[in-house]
């Protein structure tokens, strides 16, 4: 089991419809994260058979290379490192070594300091000195390699921080500062990528000219992905993908969100230089930079839409994927979804089934004003609550909000879940919301009403999951 609290969030003291409802909702939670571990990805698209390298629809001939190196970083890529070197080990594949950067709250019990592929603890979501030297090590890696080789390039999101190589004028120290003010200022993973493409030496393609430069040796890139629409060129910062974005997008994604009078001077001074000179305002996206690189994804939320949504039409619930584009501002999102609910509902055919389940996947975004804890999915469930709380609701509910990394914000919580029972307790005990709304507190909430979600790092990472169970009495 993923969740560790689940004792508390599954008492016996509520009524036994919502319980049963909590239960249907927390064990879908399970079935979404079983269904998109590194693990089960990796073996679902790599094989190794008759010392071919099979991956998805393409094989490699393993005889034809001298060496494999492989490499990486993010949330999910300790996971996806360990499940290759036990294939590896499987067939006898001797000819390998590797480094990647991994989490460093992250416990594994499977590996080994004998392993080939080690792993090196770093810091996300700031970037700190560890994944730094270990994405020196990387590229003096790559710098040996020869064009016989093969390179073999996990990445997942989290990439972007615990893959830090920041452009020699820029110091680590700058760059943790960028990228903390960039985080709380309500900015995209999009926008956010776009500016940390310029200030580093690896990511928006540059991964790929690095190797094109040393050596020319091939490069798989095995990807699992945690943005919006699974784009490429947006998980981890595309270090193998080419790069349509130019210094003048950076600027303007500083410039949107206030930020270029408040960023260090040296990151203001490489993005204005960069954008005032036609030689580096375009982009990193010459071809033979990248024809050596086979970029495969090889896992994304769909997985566990798929196999929630036929868990819960076997216990007979009309399902309907929203969205999978859940995007912005993580109140607004709040406030407007109980409109999406009613709309969703009225849209559904008049079918005998009175049991409704709602799925939305995406990542939204929390802008910071306050000094409390919590994170994006936190942050949505409690404006929701604000919004509908003093509105009598004819019907029961239940919805969750997850982070499937295990982590959201600056909490300990994956997310939390909500129902008729915390309802209850806010308009019987008269908790005022606002408070933990102005402060950015949402965690501090869910802790008092017993809800919060804890996994602890789970070494997974795809994008967020809303879940929304409802079991309809009347009209909503």
């Amino acid at each position: 089991m993923f969740v560790k609290n689940l004792s508390r969030l599954t008492p016996n003291n509520i009524r036994k419809e919502l319980l049963a409802l909590r239960k249907i909702g927390l064990n879908a939670l399970e079935i979404a994260l079983n269904s998109v571990e590194p693990k089960k990805l990796i073996q679902n698209s790599v094989k190794i058979s008759e010392e071919k390298l099979i991956i998805q629809s393409d094989t490699f001939d393993l005889f034809s290379f001298r060496e494999i190196l492989i490499i990486g970083g993010g949330k999910a890529s300790a996971q996806m490192a360990l499940a290759l070197e036990e294939l590896l080990k499987e067939h006898n594949i001797l000819n390998y070594k590797g480094l990647i950067n991994v989490l460093s709250s992250l416990k594994f019990n499977n590996y080994s300091p004998l392993s080939k592929i080690k792993m090196n603890p770093a810091s996300h979501p700031i970037p700190d000195i560890g994944g730094f030297n270990g994405t020196k090590i990387m590229y003096n890696y790559i710098e040996q390699t020869t064009k016989e080789d093969l390179i073999i390039f996990l990445l997942s999101g989290g990439g972007s921080a615990l893959l830090p190589m920041p452009k020699q004028t820029i110091s680590l120290k700058d760059l943790q500062t960028t990228n903390s003010l960039l985080i709380a200022s309500g900015a995209s993973i999009h926008e956010i990528n776009i500016v940390r493409k310029h200030l580093s030496d690896l990511k928006g393609g540059k991964l790929a000219k690095k190797v094109y430069e040393s050596s020319g040796a091939k490069v798989i890139a095995l990807i699992i992905s945690d943005v919006v629409g699974d784009k490429l060129e947006t998980i981890a910062s595309g270090p193998t993908i080419p790069d349509v974005t130019t210094p003048k997008d950076a600027y303007d994604v500083l410039k949107k969100y206030k930020l270029v009078s408040r960023v260090p001077s040296s990151v203001k001074q490489l993005i204005e230089t960069g954008m005032n000179d036609p030689l580096l305002n375009k982009p990193l996206n010459d071809p033979k930079y990248f024809e050596n690189i086979r970029n495969y994804l090889i896992g994304s939320i769909e997985s566990a839409v798929k196999e929630i949504t036929d868990y819960l039409k076997e216990l007979g619930f009309h399902t309907d994927y929203f969205s999978n584009s859940v995007i912005g501002e993580a109140s607004k999102f709040g406030e407007n979804l109980k409109a999406i609910i009613s709309n969703r509902i009225s849209q559904l055919p008049k079918l005998p089934k009175r049991k409704v389940a709602l799925i939305g996947t995406g990542e939204l975004t929390v802008t910071i004003k306050g000094n409390g804890i919590g994170g994006r999915n936190q942050e949505m469930l409690l404006n929701f609550l604000n919004k509908i709380k003093h509105k009598p609701l004819d019907f029961i509910f239940l919805i969750i909000g997850a982070n499937l990394d295990g982590i959201e914000g600056n909490s300990k919580a994956m997310g939390a879940l909500i129902d008729n029972v915390v309802l209850t307790q806010i308009n019987e005990k008269e908790i005022k919301l606002d408070k933990y709304i102005r402060n950015n507190d949402s965690n501090r909430f869910f802790k008092k009403v017993n809800t919060e979600i804890i996994t602890g790092s789970t070494g997974l990472n795809v994008n967020d999951l809303i879940l929304i169970l409802i079991e309809l009495n009347g009209k909503i």
